[in-house]
């Protein structure tokens, strides 16, 4: 029996700016990403997305990136090995206060956007965010995009971590993400999209933009949730799951 955790990023809202439909998403869901505060998400907005989760039995989890609201946390920073260890332990602190309140705990944390994609090759970064979890929660499990030396480096630290895939990104060779602002990084056909997931989960392949067949892990399925038809396209992941003898449950 194959089984894949089904993960989104939501509480992306901030102020009067709504992205996504977060209450919708979570019905479909076994885990989500919570935005900190730092990219996007508010008070409001994490603690209404942490109770309907705690009370639909969703994991959740921290999305930490970089304080860069303008950029939606997508343009690199630099940062010393402390600041970035603090900056992650600053969003673990925000998001544990929601979790407490509604007796539930931080599941995993998973890197959002600049700050995920640096983990690629960044060891002193993965390092740092590494070392921020584990001194705040050794429990907690670290999200980790497919070939990302930070999967290496929570273990070596004695985390636990997910190798995630994505239904809706292009890979490189290196199993890197294919930059957004390069064509073809995102795959918009979803019969295409659920066919490359059912792949990745069964085979342990996928092929990259280039046309490298690849060998890949995957332990949590992401899809984004501030997609026009991201409810729908998680209907029909989980449909195509269920015919294909693919269960979906929390890492």
């Amino acid at each position: 029996m194959f089984s894949v955790d089904l993960n989104s990023d939501i509480g992306e809202s901030f102020g009067a700016y709504k992205l996504g439909d977060d209450d919708a998403i979570l019905q479909h869901i076994t885990a989500c990403n919570v935005a900190c505060g730092w990219h996007a998400g508010d008070p409001m907005v994490m603690d209404r997305v942490v109770r309907v989760a705690a009370e639909r039995g969703v994991a959740v989890g921290a999305h930490p990136g970089y304080p860069d609201l303008m950029g939606f946390g997508r343009r690199v920073m630099k940062l010393s090995f402390a600041e970035a260890k603090n900056y992650v332990k600053y969003q673990l602190g925000a998001l544990s206060a929601f979790t407490t309140t509604y007796g539930t705990k931080i599941h995993h944390c998973a890197p959002h956007g600049a700050m995920g994609n640096m983990c690629q090759d960044d060891r002193d970064l993965a390092r740092a965010i590494c070392e921020a979890v584990y001194e705040i929660d050794p429990e907690i499990i670290i999200y980790y995009c497919a070939g990302a030396v930070l999967g290496e480096e929570a273990e070596k630290i004695g985390l636990r971590a997910a190798c995630e895939i994505f239904a809706d990104r292009a890979y490189e060779d290196d199993l890197s993400l294919r930059s957004r602002k390069l064509e073809g990084s995102m795959i918009t056909d979803e019969d295409v999209a659920i066919a490359r997931c059912i792949r990745m989960i069964k085979e342990g392949k996928v092929t990259s933009y280039s046309g490298k067949e690849l060998d890949i892990k995957g332990d949590t399925l992401c899809v984004h949730g501030d997609g026009p038809k991201a409810i729908a396209f998680v209907k029909r992941i989980s449909e195509a799951f269920t015919k294909e003898g693919i269960e979906i449950k929390a890492f």
